[in-house]
């Protein structure tokens, strides 16, 4: 079972279409030029806790754009955008995602809930000015967090318990931020 998110590239100039036909006829998809999923996002900034960071997800044709700024103020410092995800198969086994970013480094997570209680796992990833980039990561080399501390002895992260996934920029330096998104994947091996 897959999870796309189906996108044109960000400087228009070539039509690009991410969903390999190879896969899987189950694809459930997250596409940017339906406005269902466009209001199914969430923010989630340090005001939370007293800060001023600011972030939303911007969607220009078929693509969606986490963007904003981080203050430290206040202890501040992150910013986080979530979607929900429907049931994955528990044959997925990794997560790719097609974005273009701005020199940060990111988080990509998932929220787990199994029995009542939610976990958040994460993998960090570095992006490059103004390039393109498709990164795939094994959903076993996620780590459990809480409250920015990785949780030790918390289960390897499994596909038949995500709820949602998301991304998170948290930094100690004040700025703006905007990262790119053009496709996130949920395969099979």
């Amino acid at each position: 079972m897959s999870v796309a998110i189906n996108a044109v590239s960000a400087d228009n100039l070539v039509s690009a279409n991410l969903i390999d036909k190879k896969r899987s006829p189950e694809l459930i998809m997250i596409d940017f030029t339906q406005q269902q999923a466009r209001i199914n996002w969430r923010i989630s900034n340090d005001d939370v806790m007293g800060g001023e960071s600011q972030g939303n997800i911007l969607f220009e044709r078929d693509y969606g754009v986490f963007t904003g700024n981080i203050s430290l103020a206040n202890n501040g410092g992150f910013s986080a955008a979530f979607t929900a995800v429907q049931p994955l198969s528990q044959e997925v086994r990794a997560v790719t995602i097609d974005i273009a970013g701005d020199g940060n480094r990111y988080q990509l997570r998932i929220i787990t809930y199994d029995n009542g209680e939610s976990t958040y796992y994460f993998h960090e990833f570095n992006t490059v000015t103004g390039q393109r980039q498709k990164l795939r990561f094994a959903l076993a080399d996620f780590q459990a967090t809480f409250r920015g501390r990785q949780i030790a002895n918390a289960p390897t992260l499994k596909a038949e318990v995500v709820g949602e996934v998301g991304f998170l920029l948290t930094t100690k330096e004040a700025g703006e931020f905007s990262l790119s998104v053009f496709a996130i994947d949920f395969i099979n091996a």
